[in-house]
């Protein structure tokens, strides 16, 4: 179990050189932090604990200049562990730091109080009770406080036992995640080696050969090497620093920078707007909410830092944009000056431009606020819902977007609920769309399209989750007897029709024999041949007898089915599936393969990556 913990306070109080006496390891490492003799980029070091865990550190500038590198830092630890030099005692960027910690919610810590060694006994209590005094309101109240001197060793073992400490207090409390998110901060190219970028690992675990998405964008990379202390490992499964080397095609599109994020969570998303919930920073959260700063006024550009991240951010406008939630805290809704990766439940710390200093700490609570059709349906009121318990936010977030999904599930149809107006709506506009028919019923495709288009007018969904939706409702609709299905007809409750002629039912076996093959003529000439008309091919395709890929290319039900079976075995290998691999294995042609393919994409069997096919959201089922 490894534990990223983030040293802070101001410059020259000995960070680096305490971990340096902890750990035996120089953060500062880069020539021009040697030269000026200060950390300017985040520095990383390791402690071994005698049980086995480790301690990863994450050593920030001190520098008031550089706290936007702090920042990049303390997006990615756990914990924190704060340095005051007894000689100087609690400085600006003590202060500082102290306050985007508290804004970050780290609430897990240690103080050690540096330099014991160059004051007059007596100096290192007093200091010692003004940092206790300071801590006091913030998130890091009770932290412990040890006294140490990195040049003679006093108190080092103390502060181990501080650690530990702090330690079993993290890993009580981190909640298991079986997807893991891993945010960039720095990345370098090594001879023979390739890109290489470094980061925290959060949530699940990572492995030697596994394909990650990066965001933003969404592309796939694939993991080459892992290193953890310097050190190659076939897997990392408890978080900490890690050095990945990856793989990423040529004409991908350009190379991850500090900010991005490699995840397997398909609840990171790539975001442009974000609606969060914020309070104020300690200082102003003790001087009450009056102070300057607090609240944001709308169309404020503040910076935002979040993970490794850090990008302008603007503050809403307008009533539906903002809302006093109680307890000092707001909920806003802003749009950051490029995409960035979010999920739900990350923290993040609101930042002046100029002069410099935190005005809010937040956390986001809907990393995709509604756009399009679905806008109009923010109302203050859901809005204030959002920052309420699991329970209420959730049902805000329905109600606010009038179809959500659960990202565990990756987008599956299932996992898919509408909002009751949606729901009640829809269902509403299909059974008097097929009412108003009469006798004649109206083809399932034409009352498809219809549903979809009134869909997609009240609520935001692309054209193949509303599609998928529909589908759904005619089904549950048909089974209540709201609605009868017969063949491609919709017809209303209890309206009759006469079956199919004999010989129209002979021509349709016909025809379906001529399609069980894996390369099957054209459908028109098929049909000609076999004597069936169109509506027996609607019929066909209505009771699923045959699958129709185009116009004039359709399969037997059991042959797809087999061709289906074929290629999932083979995007569930060790590489993507690509068209020449399904041609080799199932004797067809490029023409029927890149038909089979798109099918499989749309269903969310397959899903096209630019290295290939790999199995999709409906794979399992």
């Amino acid at each position: 179990m490894t534990v990223v913990v983030g040293t802070a306070g101001h410059i020259d109080h000995g960070k680096t050189a305490l971990l340096r006496a902890l750990t035996g390891i120089d953060a500062d490492r880069l020539p021009e932090e040697r030269r000026r003799g200060m950390t300017i980029d985040v520095g990383y070091a390791h402690l071994l604990l005698p049980d086995g865990d480790a301690l990863d550190f994450v050593d920030v500038p001190g520098h008031d200049r550089l706290v936007g590198n702090m920042l990049v830092g303390a997006g990615e630890i756990d914990a924190a562990l704060l340095v005051v030099a007894a000689d100087d005692g609690p400085r600006a960027q003590t202060l500082e730091h102290l306050e985007l910690l508290d804004a970050l919610g780290i609430d897990v810590g240690a103080v050690a109080v540096t330099k014991v060694d160059a004051v007059v006994s007596g100096r290192p209590a007093e200091v010692i009770e003004a940092v206790r005094t300071l801590l006091a309101g913030t998130s890091l109240a009770g932290a412990p406080l040890v006294a140490v001197s990195s040049l003679r060793g006093d108190g080092l073992d103390s502060l181990r036992e501080a650690l530990v400490s702090l330690r079993d207090r993290v890993v009580e409390r981190r909640a298991p995640r079986s997807w893991p998110t891993f945010w960039i901060d720095r990345v370098f190219t090594v001879r023979g080696r390739g890109l290489v970028v470094t980061g925290s690992l959060r949530g699940g675990s990572i492995a030697r050969g596994d394909t990650l998405r990066l965001e933003p964008g969404g592309r796939s990379v694939r993991v080459r090497e892992l290193q953890v202390h310097g050190a190659t490992v076939e897997a990392v499964r408890d978080g900490g620093r890690v050095a990945l080397n990856l793989a990423i095609p040529g004409d991908a599109g350009p190379a991850p920078e500090r900010g991005d994020a490699l995840t397997a969570d398909p609840g990171v998303q790539s975001t442009s707007e974000l609606v969060a919930v914020l309070r104020p920073t300690a200082p102003r959260r003790s001087a009450g909410v009056g102070r300057p700063g607090w609240p944001p006024a709308q169309g404020a550009h503040l910076q935002l830092h979040l993970g490794t991240v850090q990008v302008q951010a603007t503050m809403g406008h307008g009533p539906r944009a903002a809302a006093d939630v109680g307890d000092g805290r707001r909920i806003v809704r802003m749009r950051v000056a490029r995409p960035i990766p979010a999920r739900e439940g990350d923290r993040f710390v609101l930042r002046r431009p100029s002069p410099g200093g935190a005005v809010a700490g937040g956390v986001v609570v809907d990393p995709s606020p509604p756009v399009g059709p679905s806008r109009r349906r923010v109302s203050a009121a859901n809005l204030v819902g959002l920052a309420g318990s699991t329970a209420e936010a959730a049902a805000a977030r329905l109600a606010m977007h009038g179809a959500v999904h659960d990202p565990a599930h990756d987008r599956s149809l299932p996992d898919w609920m509408l909002a009751d107006d949606v729901e009640r709506t829809l269902r509403d506009f299909v059974v008097a769309t097929v009412a108003a028919t009469g006798a004649e019923g109206v083809r399932l495709s034409s009352l498809r399209s219809r549903a979809v288009r009134h869909l997609r007018r009240g609520v935001t969904l692309d054209e193949p989750t509303a599609a998928a939706i529909v589908a759904r409702a005619l089904d549950e609709l048909a089974h209540e007897g709201a609605i009868r299905r017969d063949g491609d007809l919709v017809l209303p409750a209890g309206v009759q029709i006469a079956g199919p002629p004999a010989g129209l039912l002979e021509a349709m076996d016909r025809l379906e024999r001529s399609l069980a093959v894996t390369m099957p003529p054209a459908l028109g000439d098929a049909a000609r041949a076999a004597g069936c008309p169109p509506d027996g091919i609607r019929a066909l395709e209505a009771s699923g007898r045959i699958v129709r890929l185009d116009d004039d290319l359709a399969y037997a039900a059991n042959a797809f089915a087999e061709l289906e079976a074929t290629a999932l075995r083979l995007a569930s290998g060790s590489e993507p599936l690509t068209p020449a691999v399904l041609r080799d294995a199932s004797g067809t042609s490029r023409r029927y393969v890149m038909a089979i393919l798109e099918e499989l994409d749309r269903r969310g069997v397959l899903r096209r990556t630019p290295d290939g096919h790999v199995p999709g959201h409906r794979s399992a089922r």
